[in-house]
């Protein structure tokens, strides 16, 4: 069966997993993160980053008869991991690739759209995820190539709702689906068994099946027997993105109009965080911030819910001595966290380039590359279905069929709508409000009406 390469990490943190040496072992994540604050950009070649890669993007052919194409990326899309840009290079002589890479997925989305508004600095393809979406289907819109008709491009060939999320209301495609986040629980079995719980994955799924309440339970159980030092799960935050992920309602109603005060799904979400946070089964810890990157290799906690995405994010911040202890289990309902889209700005240096580049990167087959390096989940049907994913294992996860499990798993997600404050109101929710139940001890109903104050600043919802 095909195994997946331990890849950088996804997502809103960080790129590369340095050597490892003998006398100090240091989490790959500290390293990847400092390499990204200095500024520096993960490219296929080591030609210009940063603003002189925006620079060369804009740069018509030279005597060289080559076009340089920047992509703008938040985290790891695995595009450089899986020798992709290199791959197209060589069958494009006329091409040179530059990417510029951000840590913090919020920072990148709010300069991408003061540059979409000035119409200046942009890449020739800006990644775009999912939670803001919904803002780029209808604030940016105009500013963005419609992909409908470029060639390579099939809107059937992707998940129906992963296209839907990217059409406008006057039936565009603005961007194209790089992969989907479908949910599961990944544990470690050497805690769970010193705990006293089940190690199998199928009676790990049945402890708590069905019900995110059951969850807390098995949490409870961990707590009160727990190694010392450890945590049933890393998050409140996380915990609370999980919840809602596998919830028909959530920050929206059906058109696009924030509803998050009366929505039942956050409720639920925000009512289970808090109380695994009051309760003491979270680790407290930021998630992709420096301290839960050490967390993993610290062994600090048992469980973190756990998307496609997130076994990348593990296998290279937990270190060498956690390789074969995690598995994955089914989580207690379907729900998908992450994924994103490549979109293409009018106002790049060659978008028509650009759009073929981004067509070629989202393909089934290139999607199905990127998932046997990294575990980023193809968002095509083609790309679910290919051989190199359901045959998939993860080395760092011993004989778990990683493959087989997410690609059931998205099968059965049931998207609820996205509005276009959606990833405003979330980062508010986890990041100002449980945050503060979990760090500061400050009662869950100040936390909620705080973070609604914020919200209501900053998006007047």
């Amino acid at each position: 069966m095909p195994s997946i390469q331990p890849p950088a990490r996804r997502r809103t943190t960080g790129a590369g997993r340095p050597p490892r040496t003998a006398a100090v072992r240091i989490p790959a994540a500290l390293a990847a993160g400092m390499l990204l604050l200095t500024g520096c950009a993960l490219g296929s070649t080591p030609k210009d980053t940063g603003a002189a890669a925006a620079a060369a993007s804009a740069t018509p052919r030279g005597d060289t008869g080559t076009i340089t194409l920047t992509v703008g990326e938040f985290g790891t899309f695995g595009y450089h991991e899986a020798g992709l840009y290199d791959e197209y290079m060589a069958s494009h002589p006329d091409i040179n690739i530059h990417t510029q890479v951000t840590q913090d997925g919020q920072a990148y989305w709010d300069t991408l759209t003061a540059r979409l508004d000035s119409g200046t600095g942009l890449a020739d393809i800006q990644a775009v995820e999912v939670g803001y979406i919904a803002q780029a289907t209808s604030t940016y819109a105009d500013k963005l190539v419609n992909l409908d008709t470029t060639r390579g491009v099939n809107p059937q060939a992707w998940l129906p709702w992963k296209t839907q999320q990217a059409t406008t209301a006057a039936g565009a495609l603005i961007g194209l689906g790089t992969d989907v986040g479908p949910m599961a629980v990944c544990y470690r079995k050497d805690l769970f068994k010193q705990a006293g719980l089940p190690t199998d994955r199928a009676e790990v799924a049945a402890l708590w099946q069905g019900d995110w309440s059951r969850f807390l339970e098995v949490g409870r159980r961990y707590r009160d027997a727990a190694p010392k030092g450890t945590s049933f799960t890393d998050s409140a935050g996380g915990l609370f993105n999980a919840v809602l992920s596998s919830e028909a309602q959530q920050y929206s109603d059906a058109s696009g109009k924030l509803n998050y005060q009366n929505s039942p799904g956050v409720k639920k979400a925000w009512d289970l965080a808090a109380r695994a946070a009051q309760d003491k089964l979270t680790a407290g810890l930021t998630q992709f911030k420096g301290e839960w990157n050490t967390g993993f290799f610290l062994s600090r906690f048992a469980t973190v819910v756990c998307p496609s995405w997130m076994t990348g994010v593990i296998s290279s911040n937990s270190g060498d001595g956690a390789a074969g202890q995690w598995d994955i289990a089914q989580a207690p309902a379907a729900g998908n966290w992450g994924g994103a889209f490549l979109t293409v700005p009018k106002a790049g240096g060659h978008p028509k380039e650009a759009a073929e580049l981004a067509a070629w990167l989202t393909a089934p087959e290139q999607q199905a590359k990127v998932f046997a390096k990294t575990g980023n989940l193809p968002s095509t049907l083609a790309g679910l279905k290919q051989p190199a994913v359901q045959d998939a294992k993860l080395d760092y996860f011993g004989d778990t069929p990683v493959g087989q499990i997410y690609a059931a798993a998205a099968q059965f997600i049931q998207p609820a709508p996205i509005g276009k404050d959606d990833g405003t109101v979330k980062t508010a929710l986890t990041r100002d409000g449980l945050e503060a139940v979990e760090k500061e001890g400050v009662d869950p109903k100040t936390a909620w009406n705080n973070a609604v104050k914020l919200i209501k600043e900053k998006t007047g919802g």
